[in-house]
Protein backbone atom coordinates (compact mmCIF):
# COMPACT_ATOMS: atom_id res chain seq x y z
CA UNK A 1 0.00 0.00 0.00
CA UNK A 2 1.15 3.10 -0.75
CA UNK A 3 2.04 5.57 2.16
CA UNK A 4 -0.36 9.07 1.82
CA UNK A 5 2.43 11.23 3.73
CA UNK A 6 3.26 13.56 1.34
CA UNK A 7 6.82 14.04 2.52
CA UNK A 8 7.77 12.06 5.23
CA UNK A 9 6.22 9.05 6.98
CA UNK A 10 7.26 9.99 10.19
CA UNK A 11 6.19 13.70 10.25
CA UNK A 12 3.48 13.32 12.54
CA UNK A 13 4.68 10.60 14.93
CA UNK A 14 7.51 13.50 15.31
CA UNK A 15 5.03 15.84 16.18
CA UNK A 16 3.18 12.99 18.78
CA UNK A 17 6.64 12.33 20.00
CA UNK A 18 7.38 16.15 20.61
CA UNK A 19 4.59 16.87 22.85
CA UNK A 20 5.38 13.38 24.80
CA UNK A 21 8.26 15.11 26.14
CA UNK A 22 6.09 17.56 27.75
CA UNK A 23 3.17 15.67 28.68
CA UNK A 24 4.20 12.31 30.24
CA UNK A 25 1.84 9.25 29.85
CA UNK A 26 -0.80 10.26 27.94
CA UNK A 27 -0.17 9.63 24.31
CA UNK A 28 -3.83 8.40 23.71
CA UNK A 29 -4.70 11.97 24.22
CA UNK A 30 -2.08 13.46 22.20
CA UNK A 31 -3.05 11.01 19.33
CA UNK A 32 -6.53 12.32 19.22
CA UNK A 33 -5.90 15.85 19.52
CA UNK A 34 -3.84 16.15 16.36
CA UNK A 35 -6.50 13.62 14.36
CA UNK A 36 -8.63 16.44 15.77
CA UNK A 37 -6.88 18.86 14.28
CA UNK A 38 -6.00 16.86 10.72
CA UNK A 39 -9.87 16.73 10.72
CA UNK A 40 -10.10 20.18 10.64
CA UNK A 41 -12.30 20.22 14.40
CA UNK A 42 -12.03 22.08 16.93
CA UNK A 43 -11.20 19.74 20.73
CA UNK A 44 -12.85 20.39 24.02
CA UNK A 45 -10.99 19.38 26.84
CA UNK A 46 -12.58 18.56 30.27
CA UNK A 47 -10.95 17.54 33.77
CA UNK A 48 -10.19 18.87 36.64
CA UNK A 49 -7.37 21.25 36.71
CA UNK A 50 -3.58 20.61 37.29
CA UNK A 51 -3.48 17.65 34.70
CA UNK A 52 -2.05 18.97 31.75
CA UNK A 53 -4.74 20.27 29.46
CA UNK A 54 -3.67 23.62 28.99
CA UNK A 55 0.40 22.47 28.30
CA UNK A 56 -0.35 19.63 25.69
CA UNK A 57 -2.14 22.87 23.96
CA UNK A 58 0.71 24.96 24.12
CA UNK A 59 3.14 22.26 23.55
CA UNK A 60 1.21 21.04 20.04
CA UNK A 61 1.29 24.95 19.02
CA UNK A 62 5.00 25.47 19.54
CA UNK A 63 5.74 21.57 18.03
CA UNK A 64 3.42 22.98 14.72
CA UNK A 65 5.29 26.52 14.63
CA UNK A 66 2.20 27.92 14.10
CA UNK A 67 0.95 31.34 15.86
CA UNK A 68 -0.60 30.72 19.59
CA UNK A 69 -2.89 32.69 21.60
CA UNK A 70 -4.29 31.78 24.72
CA UNK A 71 -7.77 33.71 26.66
CA UNK A 72 -8.19 33.06 30.51
CA UNK A 73 -11.77 32.74 30.48
CA UNK A 74 -13.41 34.60 33.24
CA UNK A 75 -16.91 36.15 33.90
CA UNK A 76 -16.06 39.65 33.07
CA UNK A 77 -14.74 38.61 29.95
CA UNK A 78 -16.56 40.57 26.98
CA UNK A 79 -17.61 39.10 23.21
CA UNK A 80 -15.46 42.05 21.96
CA UNK A 81 -11.90 40.72 24.39
CA UNK A 82 -12.52 37.47 21.89
CA UNK A 83 -13.23 38.57 18.30
CA UNK A 84 -11.84 42.36 18.30
CA UNK A 85 -13.67 45.94 18.22
CA UNK A 86 -13.39 49.15 16.19
CA UNK A 87 -11.31 52.11 17.74
CA UNK A 88 -11.05 55.35 16.65
CA UNK A 89 -8.12 56.80 15.16
CA UNK A 90 -7.50 60.55 15.90
CA UNK A 91 -4.56 60.03 13.01
CA UNK A 92 -6.50 58.60 10.20
CA UNK A 93 -9.57 59.92 11.54
CA UNK A 94 -11.37 56.66 11.18
CA UNK A 95 -12.33 53.91 12.90
CA UNK A 96 -9.81 50.88 12.25
CA UNK A 97 -10.30 47.05 13.49
CA UNK A 98 -8.19 46.17 16.72
CA UNK A 99 -8.32 42.23 16.11
CA UNK A 100 -8.82 39.72 19.13
CA UNK A 101 -6.97 36.90 20.23
CA UNK A 102 -9.26 34.34 17.65
CA UNK A 103 -7.17 35.61 14.94
CA UNK A 104 -4.56 33.26 15.13
CA UNK A 105 -4.30 29.66 14.24
CA UNK A 106 -4.11 27.55 17.78
CA UNK A 107 -6.39 29.87 20.05
CA UNK A 108 -6.88 28.08 23.66
CA UNK A 109 -9.71 28.67 25.53
CA UNK A 110 -8.84 28.42 28.93
CA UNK A 111 -11.67 27.31 31.20
CA UNK A 112 -14.33 28.42 28.79
CA UNK A 113 -17.56 27.23 31.10
CA UNK A 114 -15.80 30.11 33.63
CA UNK A 115 -17.42 32.93 31.52
CA UNK A 116 -21.19 33.74 30.58
CA UNK A 117 -22.88 32.19 28.02
CA UNK A 118 -22.88 35.52 25.88
CA UNK A 119 -18.74 35.18 25.86
CA UNK A 120 -19.03 31.80 25.30
CA UNK A 121 -21.19 32.14 22.21
CA UNK A 122 -18.68 34.85 20.99
CA UNK A 123 -16.57 32.05 19.84
CA UNK A 124 -19.70 29.86 17.90
CA UNK A 125 -19.52 31.72 14.74
CA UNK A 126 -15.66 31.84 14.45
CA UNK A 127 -15.97 27.49 15.28
CA UNK A 128 -17.93 26.89 12.87
CA UNK A 129 -17.85 29.05 10.28
CA UNK A 130 -13.94 30.39 10.50
CA UNK A 131 -15.13 34.36 10.35
CA UNK A 132 -16.48 36.61 13.11
CA UNK A 133 -18.28 39.93 12.02
CA UNK A 134 -18.43 43.22 14.18
CA UNK A 135 -20.42 46.13 13.35
CA UNK A 136 -21.67 44.18 10.57
CA UNK A 137 -18.77 43.91 9.26
CA UNK A 138 -17.19 39.84 8.12
CA UNK A 139 -13.67 38.99 9.17
CA UNK A 140 -11.90 36.22 7.63
CA UNK A 141 -9.85 33.87 9.98
CA UNK A 142 -6.92 31.57 9.35
CA UNK A 143 -7.17 28.47 7.30
CA UNK A 144 -6.00 26.96 10.53
CA UNK A 145 -7.82 27.94 12.72
CA UNK A 146 -8.37 25.24 15.78
CA UNK A 147 -9.84 25.73 19.18
CA UNK A 148 -8.87 23.85 22.04
CA UNK A 149 -10.55 24.61 25.15
CA UNK A 150 -10.48 23.62 28.60
CA UNK A 151 -13.57 23.46 31.14
CA UNK A 152 -13.28 22.03 34.16
CA UNK A 153 -16.23 19.64 35.61
CA UNK A 154 -19.70 21.56 35.89
CA UNK A 155 -20.11 20.42 39.37
CA UNK A 156 -17.21 23.13 40.24
CA UNK A 157 -18.17 26.51 41.86
CA UNK A 158 -18.58 29.47 39.40
CA UNK A 159 -18.94 27.63 36.19
CA UNK A 160 -21.65 27.58 33.31
CA UNK A 161 -22.45 24.78 31.57
CA UNK A 162 -22.01 25.02 27.81
CA UNK A 163 -25.08 24.85 25.64
CA UNK A 164 -25.72 22.11 23.42
CA UNK A 165 -25.37 24.32 20.17
CA UNK A 166 -21.84 25.09 21.55
CA UNK A 167 -20.89 21.63 22.43
CA UNK A 168 -21.75 20.81 19.06
CA UNK A 169 -19.44 22.83 17.51
CA UNK A 170 -16.56 20.44 19.01
CA UNK A 171 -15.34 17.74 17.16
CA UNK A 172 -14.31 15.61 20.11
CA UNK A 173 -14.04 15.59 23.79
CA UNK A 174 -11.42 14.30 25.68
CA UNK A 175 -10.44 13.72 29.20
CA UNK A 176 -7.02 13.81 30.11
CA UNK A 177 -7.21 12.38 34.03
CA UNK A 178 -4.17 11.48 36.29
CA UNK A 179 -1.18 10.17 35.18
CA UNK A 180 -0.70 6.81 36.19
CA UNK A 181 2.71 6.41 38.89
CA UNK A 182 5.21 5.74 36.56
CA UNK A 183 4.40 8.63 34.39
CA UNK A 184 4.02 11.43 37.22
CA UNK A 185 7.43 10.36 38.53
CA UNK A 186 8.60 10.93 35.07
CA UNK A 187 7.24 14.33 34.86
CA UNK A 188 8.29 15.05 38.50
CA UNK A 189 12.07 14.31 37.11
CA UNK A 190 11.35 16.40 33.83
CA UNK A 191 10.59 19.53 35.76
CA UNK A 192 13.54 19.29 38.63
CA UNK A 193 15.24 22.23 36.75
CA UNK A 194 13.13 24.11 34.44
CA UNK A 195 10.12 23.03 32.43
CA UNK A 196 10.60 20.88 29.51
CA UNK A 197 8.44 23.65 27.11
CA UNK A 198 10.59 25.61 27.87
CA UNK A 199 12.87 24.08 25.30
CA UNK A 200 10.67 22.33 22.53
CA UNK A 201 11.00 23.46 19.06
CA UNK A 202 8.90 23.25 16.13
CA UNK A 203 9.31 19.80 14.36
CA UNK A 204 6.60 20.76 11.35
CA UNK A 205 6.07 23.90 9.56
CA UNK A 206 2.52 25.69 8.71
CA UNK A 207 2.73 24.65 5.13
CA UNK A 208 2.97 21.20 6.14
CA UNK A 209 0.17 21.13 8.28
CA UNK A 210 -2.06 22.55 5.77
CA UNK A 211 -0.86 19.82 3.15
CA UNK A 212 -1.43 16.57 5.54
CA UNK A 213 -5.02 18.94 6.46
CA UNK A 214 -5.73 17.94 2.77
CA UNK A 215 -4.94 14.59 2.46
CA UNK A 216 -6.76 13.32 4.78
CA UNK A 217 -10.47 14.50 3.10
CA UNK A 218 -8.83 12.13 0.21
CA UNK A 219 -9.21 9.28 2.60
CA UNK A 220 -11.30 6.81 1.14
CA UNK A 221 -14.65 6.44 3.09
CA UNK A 222 -17.28 3.16 1.56
CA UNK A 223 -20.51 3.47 1.25
CA UNK A 224 -20.81 0.38 4.08
CA UNK A 225 -18.63 2.49 6.73
CA UNK A 226 -20.99 5.51 6.12
CA UNK A 227 -24.37 3.33 6.50
CA UNK A 228 -22.58 2.53 9.60
CA UNK A 229 -21.71 5.58 10.78
CA UNK A 230 -25.53 6.77 10.20
CA UNK A 231 -26.76 3.71 11.93
CA UNK A 232 -24.88 4.47 15.29
CA UNK A 233 -26.27 7.65 14.79
CA UNK A 234 -29.78 6.38 14.53
CA UNK A 235 -29.16 4.52 17.67
CA UNK A 236 -28.20 7.13 19.38
CA UNK A 237 -31.76 9.07 18.55
CA UNK A 238 -33.52 5.90 19.55
CA UNK A 239 -31.58 4.56 22.93
CA UNK A 240 -34.22 4.79 26.22
CA UNK A 241 -31.14 6.65 28.03
CA UNK A 242 -30.55 9.44 25.68
CA UNK A 243 -33.25 12.25 25.27
CA UNK A 244 -31.68 13.72 22.38
CA UNK A 245 -29.13 11.71 20.10
CA UNK A 246 -26.10 12.19 17.93
CA UNK A 247 -27.01 15.56 15.30
CA UNK A 248 -26.25 15.18 11.32
CA UNK A 249 -23.30 17.60 12.22
CA UNK A 250 -22.08 14.92 14.42
CA UNK A 251 -22.20 12.10 11.71
CA UNK A 252 -19.98 14.36 9.81
CA UNK A 253 -18.13 14.85 12.76
CA UNK A 254 -17.43 11.07 13.50
CA UNK A 255 -16.68 10.36 9.47
CA UNK A 256 -13.72 13.13 9.17
CA UNK A 257 -12.28 12.35 12.56
CA UNK A 258 -12.44 8.67 11.25
CA UNK A 259 -10.60 9.54 8.27
CA UNK A 260 -7.73 11.37 10.38
CA UNK A 261 -7.05 8.31 12.17
CA UNK A 262 -7.46 6.30 9.37
CA UNK A 263 -4.60 8.64 7.89
CA UNK A 264 -2.44 8.63 11.36
CA UNK A 265 -2.38 4.85 10.60
CA UNK A 266 -1.06 4.97 7.00
CA UNK A 267 -4.39 3.49 5.40
CA UNK A 268 -5.91 5.62 2.58
CA UNK A 269 -9.42 3.93 3.55
CA UNK A 270 -11.93 4.15 6.63
CA UNK A 271 -11.85 0.97 8.75
CA UNK A 272 -14.75 -0.21 11.29
CA UNK A 273 -12.37 -0.05 13.78
CA UNK A 274 -11.95 3.82 12.87
CA UNK A 275 -15.03 4.65 13.30
CA UNK A 276 -15.66 2.49 16.87
CA UNK A 277 -12.68 4.49 17.98
CA UNK A 278 -13.41 7.88 17.17
CA UNK A 279 -17.39 7.55 17.98
CA UNK A 280 -16.18 7.35 22.03
CA UNK A 281 -14.28 10.82 21.45
CA UNK A 282 -17.19 12.36 19.02
CA UNK A 283 -20.10 11.28 20.30
CA UNK A 284 -20.80 11.57 24.60
CA UNK A 285 -20.37 15.52 24.42
CA UNK A 286 -23.48 15.65 21.84
CA UNK A 287 -25.88 13.27 23.38
CA UNK A 288 -28.47 13.88 26.31
CA UNK A 289 -28.99 11.59 28.78
CA UNK A 290 -32.69 11.16 30.59
CA UNK A 291 -33.40 11.44 33.96
CA UNK A 292 -33.72 7.74 34.65
CA UNK A 293 -30.18 7.37 33.17
CA UNK A 294 -28.38 10.27 34.97
CA UNK A 295 -30.08 8.38 38.60
CA UNK A 296 -28.82 5.47 37.50
CA UNK A 297 -25.55 6.92 37.60
CA UNK A 298 -24.76 5.62 33.76
CA UNK A 299 -22.02 7.04 32.02
CA UNK A 300 -22.38 8.53 28.42
CA UNK A 301 -19.47 6.69 27.19
CA UNK A 302 -21.01 3.23 28.78
CA UNK A 303 -24.14 4.33 26.67
CA UNK A 304 -21.90 4.86 23.49
CA UNK A 305 -19.72 1.55 24.18
CA UNK A 306 -22.99 -0.53 24.77
CA UNK A 307 -24.36 0.95 21.07
CA UNK A 308 -20.90 0.08 19.37
CA UNK A 309 -21.68 -3.76 20.22
CA UNK A 310 -24.74 -3.71 19.13
CA UNK A 311 -24.56 -1.75 15.40
CA UNK A 312 -23.31 -4.00 13.39
CA UNK A 313 -21.67 -3.23 9.76
CA UNK A 314 -23.69 -4.37 6.95
CA UNK A 315 -21.66 -5.52 3.97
Amino acid sequence: MQTLFWRDPGLIERVINNIEKVIKGKREAIEVVVAALLAKGHVLMEDVPGVGKTMLARALALSLGVDFRRVQFTPDLLPTDLTGLYIYDRKKEDFVFKKGPVFTDVLLADEINRATPRTQSALLEAMAEGQVTVDGITHKLSERFFVIATQNPIEYEGTFPLPEAQLDRFMICVKMGYPDEEAEIQMLTSQEKEHPISQLEPVMNPDELSELQKKVRNVFVSDEVKKYIVDIASATRNHPSLLLGMSPRGSIALMHFSMALAFMDGRDFILPDDVKRAAVYVIPHRVIQSAESKLKREKKEDIVREILDRVKVVK
